[in-house]
Formats: structure tokens, sequence, C-alpha cells
């Protein structure tokens, strides 16, 4: 088994031990011994964009009906098998990759292996499972049919991105997900899941050679590659156009955005200070913050940041407010936004913000759980593990200057466009 260097980080108190099985996948493991529990998180490429327009919803079934019956074990005795053990096994699926997660005590990991290689090299897809979690699907599609934010959130990103996959809903609409049927699953499982596209990280009580055992035996015996579709770079659409659409309650939901900057730019990280600076979530010394809710007592929360997917980049935020503050509202959020693109950010803004995103990090590794979770997304952003370090180091170092020429290519003229819903005045 090839070894790599232990990259140990003062900032997160996280040693990584990167290591290529003798069937030569790699793992990211974290060894730690606090309590006899281990936990394998995973993500393979494919999600959501790889859904067929008219069948979206369709990687989002295929990820829930995983832990519903494989091998010999139909829904309910996989249900047992687990209960049994206390063993956790969830899977997951976003916009780009399907993901899953394994937590068990350390004396019963063979029997939670068993299960995770089970769900993953022989699920079932019997009918019942699929006929009631495409159900539980459409319950919540018909509850959230007049919810604002649901409704703003797909409005939103069907104008942003016309004709993309980023475009479409991830979990589907009733119509799309009727069409669903037991084959497609066989067939997005089969596209899917494979080993080019596989990241892994372990964390708790095992060793290395224990960690290498554990992956073979999971992952090994999975197909060399998936069949994934080519997915185009995203171009920003209805940039600068406001769309309304009529709800009849008190308050309305706004949602804005426009293109943003990618993960590899080197302007990205400048230009995710600037973002936090100005409506980090959870930012309650933001600028929006500020100027919305605390000097006028228009909105109760507002946000604002910048997301990067693998095809394209952009800036998404929003705010809740009364049906007759809302034009102003979006007036006194466009014109934050505008100012931090013509001038950037004052200099204690800027090293209040960055000491809050310095200090912060260590929280998304305060247990083996989130370790093992960040541990995935970093290897799926395609970092090394001294990103553990140079993530903080990066941040530190950006100027003044790196933010205002990040914030004028990312922010532009402040431009957006914007999804309003509700009864708003003034729009």
């Amino acid at each position: 088994m090839q070894k790599h260097a232990v990259v140990s980080s003062p900032e997160t108190a996280v040693n990584v031990k990167p290591l290529v099985t003798p069937r030569g996948l790699i793992v990211w493991l974290v060894e730690s011994y606090a309590v006899p529990l281990v936990s394998l998180d995973f993500a393979m490429r494919g999600g959501a964009a790889q859904d067929p327009p008219d069948k979206a919803g369709l990687a989002m079934l295929t990820a829930s009906l995983l832990d519903e019956g494989a091998g010999d074990l139909d829904s309910q005795a996989f249900q047992r098998a687990m209960d049994e053990k206390a063993v956790e096994i969830s899977f997951r699926n976003d916009r780009e990759h399907m993901s899953g997660r394994m937590r068990t005590l350390v004396k019963n990991l063979d029997r939670a292996a068993e299960l995770l290689r089970l769900a993953l090299n022989a699920p079932r897809f019997d009918e019942e499972p699929f006929l009631r979690v495409r159900e539980h699907a459409n319950a919540r599609l018909r509850h959230d049919a007049n919810d604002p934010a649901t409704l703003a959130a797909r409005a939103w990103r069907s104008n942003a991105f016309p004709g993309h996959p980023y475009g479409l809903p991830a979990d589907g609409t009733l119509e799309t997900l009727a069409k669903i049927e037991r084959a497609d699953l066989v067939a997005a499982a089969r596209r899917v899941i494979a080993r080019d596209k596989l990241v892994i990280s372990v964390v708790g009580a095992i060793d290395e050679k224990g960690a290498a055992a554990l992956v073979d035996r999971v992952f090994a015996e999975l197909p060399a590659a998936g069949d994934l579709e080519t997915v185009p770079e995203a171009p920003f659409g209805a940039l600068g156009r406001i769309d309304t659409v009529a709800l009849d309650v008190p308050q309305s939901t706004i949602r804005f955005g426009r293109p943003g900057l990618k993960r590899d730019d080197p302007d990205f990280i400048p230009s995710l200070v600037a973002a936090h600076v100005l409506g980090g979530h959870g930012n309650m010394t933001s600028r929006l913050f500020r100027e919305v809710r605390e000097k006028r007592g228009l909105a109760y929360t507002v946000f604002g940041a910048f997301y990067a997917l693998d095809h394209g980049g952009f800036f998404y935020g929003g705010t809740t407010t009364k049906n007759e503050r809302a034009r102003e509202s979006f007036d006194v959020a466009s014109a934050e936004i505008r100012d931090v693109a013509l001038n950037g950010l004052g200099e204690e803004e800027l090293e209040k913000g960055k000491t809050y995103l310095i200090g912060s990090y260590p929280l998304r590794f305060d247990t083996s759980l989130k370790i093992a979770a960040q541990l995935v997304l970093i290897q799926l952003e395609g970092r090394a593990p001294d990103w553990l370090v140079e993530r903080n180091r990066q941040i530190g170092a950006v100027t003044g200057a790196d933010v205002r020429r990040a914030a004028a290519r990312a922010f532009g003229d402040g431009s957006l466009y914007t999804t309003v819903v509700g009864k708003p005045e003034g729009f």
C-alpha cells in the first residue's frame, strides 16, 4: 500500500493521510480514537445535472432508493439489518454529485461495510419502495407548490440558466417524476456508480491497513468507469431583468443574482471575501444585514454569497419583506452590491471579514462526521490535502486591491437577474 505525507493543519487540528489501497483506490484517512466509531463519506460525479429534462428528479430518486433494498435483502430486511447493528447509511444527491455516508461502531464495521457494498453494487429498486419514495417526493412538491421561497428559487434558477441542466429542478416536478420508471433508475445507477469519478474519506478509530481494506471491500468491485453525459458550460441569462410571480401572501420573497467567478479563477478567493462582507450567511455585521435590517427594519434576514459549480459560478442572494416595502428592500440591496462592485471594501470591514472566515474554519472540523464531509468536499473541488492550511493562508493574504479587482470582475456593473414572489409593490 502506497503512503503519502501526512498533512497536519494547526488551524483545523486534522491530520490527513492520503492513501492508495491495494486495489488502487485513493482515500483520505484521519485516525481518531476518542470514540470507537468509524465514518466513511464518498461522492461520485453525476447528480441532477445528469437528469434528462423530461425526467428531472431521476438522480434524486435513484439516490433515495439505494438504501431501500440490495442484494438478497428487500427494503424492510435492509433497514432491519442496519437497525440491528446501529449502522447509519444514507445517500444524497445534489446538482453535480451522488454521495453517501456510513457511520458505525468499530465492532460492527464488517456488517456495515457489507451493507454499503450491497447498496452500491446490487441495489434492488423494488416496486414498493420505488412507488413509496416517489409519492413522498410528490407530497413534498405539492406542499411546496405555494411556498414562496421554493417558487422564487425555482423560477430564478430556471431563468438564470435557461436550457441548461443547472436550470432544471433537482427534485423534479409532478410531471417529470411520473415519467420515471424502474428501468430509468437502473440505468442511472449504472451510469453514475463507478470508480473513475469517486472520492472517499474515512475518519475514526481505524488504522491505515484497516481503512484500505474497508475501502477496497466496499468500492473495488464497482465498474471501472461510468457513462456520464457531458455538461456544457452554463451561460447566465436574463441579467438586468426582474420577473414577478403572483402569490396572494402578505410578504414578497426576493431572489437575485448574477454570474460569478469559477473556483479556479485567481480572483475567486478575494471574491468570496467580498461576498462574505457584503451578505454572507450568518454574518450579522454584513452590509446587507446592516442596511436592510438594522437601519431600515425592512426584513428579518438577507443574504448574498458566491457559489461555484463545475460548469459555472454565480452570486445568489435574497430577502423576504412586506409587499409594500419590496421595492425599497431590493433597491437598498442593489445599491450595496453596486457600491462593492465600484469601490471594494473598507480596510476595517475587510480585516473583520478575513478574521471571521479564518477563525470559523475549524468549526467545520469539530466532529468526525464534519471532518469526513469536508475532506470529500475538498477532493471534489480538486484540492490537495494542504488546502487545510492553504485556504486560510490565501484568505489572510487578500488585500484591498485584490478585493477591488475581484469585485469589479465578479459584480461588474452590479446588474442582477431578480425574481419576486408575492404581491410586491413598486416593481
